[in-house]
């Protein structure tokens, strides 16, 4: 990516020392820990669906109550630090998060669970603008604050890379709370440690902090998913249908304020540029895919190959590896291509990788599912950096933080909605399968339960007599797979739509560092 050059002056901002490198190092540890959490979870479901008993939508909430909450609350909570200070907001989402972690572990029922994972979101989201604009602010040298943000950013794709690997050791060894109370260390020493070697900041004139504004981008965001969840888990009805219209219409309201109030949380302006909307269009559906994606594989891996945790948790290897490589070649790539078909090859990698694991059935073949994943995760990543950089190039300089934050907001509400729409077409394929194919003498409240989830399934299985409890496993791991076939085809079919239209709608920018001047606005 090009690079501003500096001018010696008299002016010449001071680099950053020692203690600034040492305190990024306590900076990642939230951004590193936030990843793990989005990735662990998935590997400690078998054990939470045994233990807990949840219901299909409540398995879901479970699972995206945490990153929703976190995507509704990053900007409000960024405001936030902005007028309280970054320092002080970073060790009270800390502590937060750190008494959330401690009762989840020791939660007693899945409404315990989902209620303290939407607490850790909120303090996950108090974590993630704090130590990003405490960075910005330590390190005021270019070539710097590159490096740091850099290492910042590596810290997502190590806590991919570790968060199969941690939980799986876990798992192995402990009961499923040992994840979340993983969490407590890693804050301490930020609680302990963040005073002696965080500098406090804060806008010395910020906004008005907007109430309504927060209230309005939860109220869009919650509903319409709880009402794509029902529909799926109970057919077209009337609840859900008025949860997503109310939740639609709050989106708009939420929108209409950001162009009126003084001191928007969103600068919807953004979106005239035709090539900021792409790279927020790519960015989003790309992580949608790919975080989607997992909630099929890793329940693949341990309820139909009969992986054990750490052994699920080394299959995320080669795709961490190959996701590492996309990165460092992507700004390689877009000084000797155009951005836009850059983009558009990284989605068409994708679509293929979710081709393959569309084919992925009971045998439990693995060339298929490590082919599928590794090329899934190449080709996102590959989109990934490519849109990131995009997204900030295309934004006025001084709206450059704001973005950096909408582009946070962007990841995870994509994150989010792949859970939501994917798991839950992947439970409805589920359950109508399995309904049409449950073996003879199971028990109506027992097939009723084995509806639910496969894990669900499965322990009726294994109460169940022989010959009835085996035939009623194979039953539910063949609706499994039938399930995880339609998800992974809507996957692809969204990749290779995206991939039609990003060298549409990116056809302005030309090369690598021409994004602001060569964008057109939309309209």
């Amino acid at each position: 990516m090009t690079q501003a050059i500096s001018r010696p002056n008299s002016g010449m901002l001071v680099k950053a020392g020692r203690k600034q490198w040492i305190g990024l190092a306590v900076l990642v540890l939230p951004v590193l820990l936030i990843s793990v959490d989005l990735h662990v979870l998935s590997y400690a479901l078998p054990f939470i669906s045994a233990s807990l008993s949840p219901s299909g939508s409540q398995l879901l909430w479970i699972i995206d109550i945490y990153p929703f909450m976190l995507a509704g609350l990053l900007l409000p909570m960024g405001t936030l630090g902005d007028r309280i200070g970054r320092r002080r907001l970073l060790m009270i989402g800390a502590a937060a998060f750190g008494a959330a972690s401690v009762i989840a572990a020791f939660s007693s029922d899945s409404g315990m669970l989902i209620a303290t994972r939407a607490l850790l979101g909120v303090g996950g989201a108090t974590l993630m603008p704090s130590t990003l604009s405490l960075i910005r602010n330590m390190f005021h040298d270019d070539g710097q604050r590159r490096a740091a943000i850099a290492v910042w950013t590596g810290a997502f794709a190590g806590g991919a890379m570790l968060g199969p690997l941690m939980g799986g050791a876990l798992l192995e060894h402990f009961w499923w709370g040992s994840v979340f109370l993983v969490n407590l260390p890693v804050m301490a020493i930020l609680l302990i440690t963040a005073p002696l070697l965080l500098p406090e900041s804060r806008d010395p004139r910020p906004g008005r902090f907007d109430l309504l504004g927060v209230a309005l981008s939860l109220a869009a965001i919650l509903p319409t998913i709880y009402g794509v969840q029902h529909i799926a888990q109970e057919g077209l009805g009337w609840p859900p249908l008025l949860a997503i219209a109310a939740g639609l219409a709050s989106g708009a309201a939420f929108i209409q304020r950001q162009r009126t109030v003084p001191d928007p949380m969103l600068d919807v302006s953004l979106f005239r540029s035709s090539a900021f909307t792409a790279a927020i269009g790519a960015n989003t559906l790309g992580v949608f895919a790919m975080v989607g994606s997992s909630l099929f594989t890793t329940q693949y891996l341990q309820m139909v190959m009969g992986a054990g945790p750490f052994e699920a948790g080394l299959y995320a290897l080669p795709s961490a590896g190959t996701a590492m490589l996309s990165a460092a070649l992507a700004p390689v790539l877009v000084r000797r291509i155009p951005p836009a078909l850059v983009v558009c090859l990284g989605l068409l990698i994708g679509a293929g990788g979710f081709a393959l694991l569309a084919l992925l059935d009971t045998s439990g073949r693995t060339t298929p599912l490590v082919a599928g994943i590794m090329l899934m995760a190449g080709g996102i990543t590959l989109v990934l950096t490519v849109s990131s950089d995009l997204i900030i190039a295309t934004a006025p300089p001084e709206r450059a933080g704001s973005v950096a934050g909408l582009s946070q907001v962007a990841t995870e509400f994509g994150g989010a909605l792949g859970i939501a729409i994917l798991g839950s077409i992947g439970t409805a394929v589920y359950r109508g399968h399995l309904t049409g194919h449950s073996p003879e003498g199971v028990s109506s409240q027992a097939a009723a339960a084995a509806r639910e989830t496969l894990g669900a399934a499965l322990e009726v299985a294994r109460h169940t007599s022989e010959p009835t409890g085996r035939a009623l496993a194979a039953a539910a791991r063949e609706a499994f797979t039938q399930g995880q076939h339609y998800a992974m085809i809507t996957a692809a079919a969204c990749l290779c739509l995206m991939a039609v239209l990003a060298p549409i709608l990116l056809r302005a920018v030309r090369r690598s560092g021409q994004h602001a001047r060569d964008s057109r606005p939309m309209g």
